[in-house]
Order: C-alpha cells, then structure tokens, then sequence
C-alpha cells in the first residue's frame, strides 16, 4: 500500500493518478477538507466526489462553490436542482 506521504509527493510532481489516489482515499475517510483543498489544486477527481456528497445532501451552496471551482458537472446538478419543482 502507497502511504499518503508518497503520494502527496508525487501529486506535487504532477502525478494525477496520485492526486486521484489522494481524493480517493480522502473521500473514503469523510475528509471533505482535504477533497476540497484537491479540488482547490486541480483534482476532477476530488470534484466528482465532493460533487457526488452535496448533491446527496441537496447543498446547493456547496455546488455552486465546486462549480465556482471550476468543476462543470457541479453547475449542470446546481442548475437541474434548481430546475426541479419543490415545495418551498
């Protein structure tokens, strides 16, 4: 098993798979922090996932901040939420 210092290591090197890795293995531990920190550097990877736990919890907020990140499929979830019919 890769230890995060490697592939915090090799991420910083440009290494995706690692920065993938890294979102992985930060989503699998609940550390939204950190995803979004990957997303902060980049990661689509990170953006999926975190795109994955707002539209779960209906966060509308946190969509438009990953969308803001740069992360598109954020924005088209944000904007069909939206569009949904929903009592207010």
């Amino acid at each position: 098993m890769t230890d995060h210092e490697t592939l915090r290591a090799l991420a910083d090197e440009g290494n995706e798979t690692a920065l993938d890795r890294l979102a992985d293995l930060a989503d699998a531990r609940g550390d939204v922090e950190e995803l979004s920190e990957l997303l902060d550097e980049g990661c689509e990877r990170a953006g999926e996932l975190l795109t994955r736990r707002a539209v779960a919890a209906a966060d509308l907020l946190e969509l438009q901040r990953i969308a803001d990140a740069g992360h598109e499929p954020a924005g088209e979830e944000l904007e069909r939420l939206l569009s949904s019919p929903r009592e207010c």
